[in-house]
């Protein structure tokens, strides 16, 4: 459902960029080099890197588009590195770091020689620079991944996921346990299944533009192109810029999402701003991580901000509202863990200690009184939605994206092409609601039931 008032403000991405002309043509024609469509890419005109030494090739360079000062909130300043990726979204993170490593980023000055000199990865871009990196990785084999063979209640499934759609986006309730990308020993993840089952009439391929928690649930959005895709990188980093500059009520942000969860115990205060570095440490001698507190503020990096507020208590259970104003790894069930000393239910990995303390609430055969229960045979991929309440022995992890507020992504997208002028309020205001998982919706039940209807239950069986 659309909300017409609400604040957005326009991102301004790198328009098309022609191609450039180069002087190898042959017959005063002219060839233009495509590189994944991002690029401003060609060979450079001026004749090669005349600021490097040791460079003997002439010309060969892939030319990014300039830097044009684009920012959601005008909040945050753009790095070297940050540039590429938002210029490159398909190149992968780690080549990028290893062409700043190994010193193969150039900028293009701004004096008529249009000299190329090498480039940090923490340089602060400024109006009108023009990065280029090595035009070999224009021969670099772009990984293709293949549509899955999905049988037609599978497609159903996914489709059935579908919370919204328009032109530029895509939005789905990811159901708990399905992880959103691939890796060792996945079978099947949302992106990869994005590719058969919600491309719809669309010859592009949805992109993830965040992440959800394997085992969490909730809202995920997706873009349907490659501007859309840009847009809501950019928001989503925004979104984490405007919190380190101290803004706790989140008034800067054009992107504003809110988690349910139930944890074990009760926060001191009702409601307040968690404000706590985060750092990984390695555990079992290297083979794992995970993400603590940092004991300083010296990474500032990766600083982060989570508001909450306590929306229901009973039986030594509390209903959390979370507001994540940054976006780090496992950073709101850290927050819960560490800092306000209520881990979430279900997750044994930062609250195990908790759960072997914890008391099990109601009965097990409490019923499900929801009238589009369903039943975990009938789902594909193995997904369950049932068990995992607080009423089984080990319940499951009780994190879920319950909103996402975002700006009207293609007027936004339609007015950055016509290069028009406008106030944030003039877009509108996209919310985005998905409903409990059924397990989740169980927990809920159970704890709105007054306790001797537990113990009644229990005597009956």
């Amino acid at each position: 459902m659309r909300r017409l008032a609400g604040a957005a403000l326009l991102l301004r991405r790198p328009a098309a960029i022609p191609g450039i002309l180069s002087p190898n043509a042959g017959n005063g024609g002219a060839r233009i080099l495509a590189f994944q469509s991002h690029y401003a890419s060609s060979t450079d005109a001026t004749g090669g890197d005349q600021g490097a030494r040791g460079d003997k090739s002439r010309g060969k360079w892939l030319k990014l588009p300039p830097f044009e000062g684009m920012s959601v909130t005008g909040a945050t300043k753009t790095t070297a590195v940050k540039w590429v990726l938002r210029c490159c979204p398909d190149l992968p993170r780690n080549l990028v770091h290893k062409l700043f490593r190994l010193r193969q980023v150039r900028k293009e000055s701004k004096c008529e020689s249009k000299e190329l000199t090498r480039v940090i990865p923490k340089h602060q871009m400024s109006l009108g620079d023009r990065l280029c990196l090595p035009i070999t990785i224009q021969e670099r084999p772009q990984p293709k991944k293949q549509d899955l063979a999905c049988i037609s209640e599978e497609i159903d499934f996914v489709h059935g996921l579908v919370l919204y759609k328009d032109d530029a986006i895509v939005a789905v309730n990811k159901p708990p346990g399905m992880p959103v990308q691939g890796g060792t020993g996945i079978r099947r993840s949302l992106d990869e299944l994005a590719i058969t089952c919600l491309k719809f009439e669309y010859s592009e391929k949805p992109r993830l533009v965040h992440r959800l928690d394997r085992d969490c649930s909730g809202v995920l959005v997706m873009g349907r192109t490659q501007d859309s895709a840009t847009y809501l990188h950019s928001l989503f980093r925004e979104k984490t810029a405007a919190a380190m500059d101290k803004d706790p009520d989140n008034r800067k942000s054009l992107l504003r999402r809110k988690y349910w969860a139930l944890v074990i115990g009760s926060p001191r205060r009702p409601k307040g701003v968690i404000s706590a570095p985060l750092a990984k440490v390695l555990i079992d001698e290297g083979k794992s991580d995970r993400i603590t507190v940092a004991d300083s503020m010296e990474n500032m990096t990766n600083h982060a901000v989570t508001k909450y507020e306590v929306i229901g208590y009973n039986n030594g259970y509390t209903w959390l509202e979370l507001s994540p104003l940054t976006g780090r790894k496992h950073q709101l069930r850290v927050h819960c863990a560490e800092v306000l000393g209520t881990p979430i239910v279900g997750d044994y990995k930062y609250g195990r200690r908790a759960h072997r303390k914890c008391i099990q609430v109601g009965p097990s055969n409490f019923e499900d009184t929801s009238s589009d229960r369903l039943r975990q045979e009938s789902l594909p991929f193995g997904i369950d939605f049932e068990s995992g309440s607080i009423s089984d022995g080990e319940p499951r992890l009780h994190l879920h994206c319950l909103q996402i507020l975002l700006p009207d992504v293609p007027s936004a997208l339609q007015r950055t092409r016509s290069s028009s002028r406008h106030e944030p309020s003039e877009l509108g205001t996209l919310e985005l609601v998905a409903p409990l998982p059924p397990y989740m919706q169980k927990s809920l039940d159970i704890l709105q039931q007054p306790q001797h209807a537990w113990e009644k239950s229990s005597t009956n069986r």
